[in-house]
């Protein structure tokens, strides 16, 4: 296996994007949806990204790109222009610092490349061929999302609800393992995605306790978001 797999942080994390076009643009959205801190440097943008500087969601500096725009401070590089020769030179000077950097379809001068994601709330899918097909990864990506509903993000929100109150409880994660394997056995995934309210509270008090069930748990699922089972 040639790359290894990881999920990044990088929530506040200082990350330059180099290029404002339409890819540019997809890769500065996804680092914004991540929580970083991003910076784009491109003497033509398009208005999507124009808009993002205009709301102050990035920082536009419309210029071109110099080798001191990447220091120590910089977490993460993404090149993402048509011109190779620059992509190039942003690679080499990431390189300098050992830095993370990703040149858009150009795996070979990459220290890490993006996959195709599917996203349903904490629920991350991705799907990557090694830089080989990303049209085949691209293909694989929209029948995932065909598979995978909002359901799960409800799921995962509702057992991470379940997990926060337990572990305050201070049981031991294994102590609880086979508890959440059974909520899965027994069709909780399905009952959020028909909408049964009440079956889900009647099975989570079956299964972790009348504590636990669903109208207990609305105060920090309604904070948090849709509570599970809702239209």
């Amino acid at each position: 296996m040639k790359y290894y797999p990881v999920n990044l942080d990088v929530n506040g994390k200082k990350c330059l994007v180099v290029g404002g076009g339409s890819v540019g643009g997809r890769k500065i959205k996804t680092l914004l949806d991540c929580g970083a801190m991003v910076t784009v440097i491109s003497p033509v943008v398009t208005q999507k990204v124009q808009n993002l500087a205009d709301n102050g969601s990035i920082m536009l500096k419309k210029r071109p790109y110099l080798t001191s725009d990447i220091d120590e401070k910089t977490f993460l590089v993404i090149g993402a222009t048509d011109n190779d020769n620059l992509n190039r030179l942003i690679h080499k000077d990431a390189e300098r610092f050992n830095m993370l950097c990703n040149i858009a379809d150009r795996p070979e001068v990459c220290n890490f490349i993006l996959p195709a994601i599917v996203n349903r709330g904490d629920l991350i899918i991705a799907v990557s061929t090694s830089g080989k097909s990303p049209a085949f990864a691209k293909k694989l990506r929209q029948r995932l999302e065909k598979e995978y509903g909002d359901e799960y993000a409800e799921f995962l929100k509702l057992m991470g609800a379940i997990r926060e109150k337990l572990l305050i409880g201070e049981y031991e994660p294994e102590e609880h393992k086979h508890l959440f394997e059974e909520s899965i056995s027994k069709g909780l995934l399905e009952m959020i995605k028909d909408g049964k309210e009440d079956k889900i509270d009647a099975l989570l008090g079956e299964i972790f306790g009348t504590e636990y069930r669903l109208s207990s748990l609305k105060k920090k699922l309604n904070r948090d978001g849709r509570v599970p089972g809702q239209r």
